[in-house]
């Protein structure tokens, strides 16, 4: 079984079978490593409930079901089968939920089908699954189970009959803007996730949806939904052809707030998934660069300081031509562990291309910036890198640092934060520099 790893943020507990975790344990760690999580491998059923037992955190429990069956054997005997699986269930502890691996024969059985997904399932998934595919889809759960963030919805019309309080428990905010005529400015403002409108609102003002559509500025993840109160077919045509994602009749707040909540689950996953960078976990240019334009709107509105900083891996062409562009990928991967593991629940940090960081230090004035990507920098120059058998070394990087509301836009942040790089690496390498106006 291997040890449980301190780098990484999230943890994955698998149990499966002995040759398993020979043929394919080194293949899903390297993918589960490049997305931030580890795998701990279990082959006895002790040991692995004991770890679930003992777990904290957002931890995913995995099984292999092949655990239990002998294969083609078990395979011809239905009620067997079922025993074995309701044992597994029953000593399982059940204030957890499970991702079951299943073969294509077993997921054809249907009260198979349903005993797991009645029984603290999470997911299940049907082998043969390559580890690529698995470790991509344990990715999406993590990405899913993620709550740190705000979701907004905005709604035009009369105030809403919507559960506040259970959007509110979901880290969605709810936002009420009476006028259509104003809608397309709250929008520009909140950069809600979906925005609804009452069919009042859309007959008054046909022209909504395409005004907010048109903008150059428009979030094409965001849905517009148009709230019926009664089927109209010819106005949900004309609504759809004029731009609505979708036309939803609402007859129970309850249920209406449910079906939001499903869909921002799904903006969430979906996002999360386009702003990442697939080697680190970390946001990417895309991502950050949005994050930092909300950052930005909530500094200004909170009266927060922010503190923008570039990081750059010194030398690290010569890291790749020296000892290969694998070897550099490890370096990457450190240096994004390094910088995770002293980030604020607030701060921000992307894999802003190639050996390239950006972090955003939430509430925090130029000079503690420079305090704490000093910090980072000392750390990471701490880590060694064994670059061939009994030979060790040592990296570093540089870093600048600008500020807001010294410069008040995410560009020109970073063009003064990358002047200030500059200066860093002319200076002689392995320092942060900070400069104003």
């Amino acid at each position: 079984m291997a040890e449980a790893g301190q780098l990484y943020k999230n943890r994955v507990l698998l149990l499966t079978q002995t040759f398993f975790i020979i043929d394919n344990k080194k293949e899903l760690l390297i993918g589960a490593h490049k997305y931030d999580f580890d795998i701990l491998f279990f082959d006895q059923m002790s040991g692995f409930v004991k770890a679930v037992q003992s777990s904290e955190g957002n931890d995913l429990f995995v099984i292999d079901l092949d655990v239990l069956y002998n294969m083609q054997d078990d395979m011809q005997h239905t009620r067997r089968q079922t025993m074995f699986l309701s044992d597994l269930l029953q000593r399982l502890p059940d204030d957890q939920s499970y991702i079951y691996l299943q073969t294509v024969r077993q997921g054809e059985r249907f009260l198979l089908q349903q005993k797991l997904v009645d029984s603290n399932c999470m997911a299940y998934a049907e082998k043969p699954i390559t580890n690529e595919v698995l470790v991509d889809k344990l990715f999406n759960i993590f990405a899913r189970q993620k709550r740190g963030e705000t979701n907004t919805i905005v709604h035009c019309g009369e105030l809403s009959s919507l559960d506040a309080a259970l959007l509110a428990e979901n880290h969605i905010e709810l936002l009420h803007n009476p006028d259509a005529r104003s809608l397309h400015v709250r929008v520009k403002e909140a950069q809600p996730d979906i925005v609804l409108i009452d069919e009042a609102q859309y007959l008054q003002t046909e022209a909504l949806v395409r005004v907010l559509k048109k903008n150059i500025e428009f979030d094409p993840s965001r849905e517009i939904i148009l709230l019926q109160s009664r089927p109209d077919p010819d106005m949900a045509r004309r609504a759809l052809d004029s731009g609505f994602d979708e036309i939803l009749t609402p007859s129970d707040a309850d249920v209406l707030t449910r079906q939001l909540l499903n869909r921002i689950n799904k903006i969430r996953t979906s996002k999360d998934l386009i702003s990442r960078d697939r080697a680190t976990g970390l946001l990417n240019k895309v991502g950050l660069q949005k994050k930092a334009q909300e950052w930005i709107r909530r500094a200004n509105t909170e009266d927060k300081p922010l503190a923008y900083g570039i990081i750059d891996i010194d030398k690290f062409k010569n890291i790749n031509d020296t000892w290969g562009h694998y070897f550099g990928d490890i370096v990457i991967k450190r240096l994004s562990l390094v910088l995770s593991a002293q980030l604020g629940e607030s701060d921000l940090l992307s894999r802003f291309g190639g050996e390239e960081f950006v972090v955003v230090f939430w509430d925090c004035t130029p000079e503690q910036g420079k305090q704490k990507l000093d910090a980072m920098r000392e750390a990471f120059g701490k880590i060694v890198f064994e670059v061939k058998p009994g030979e060790n070394k040592n990296f570093s990087f540089s870093g600048g640092i600008a500020d807001f509301p010294t410069w008040n836009t995410e560009n020109a942040m970073f063009l003064q934060a990358d002047a200030m790089l500059y200066q860093a690496k002319q200076g002689g390498r392995n320092q942060v520099c900070v400069g104003g106006k």
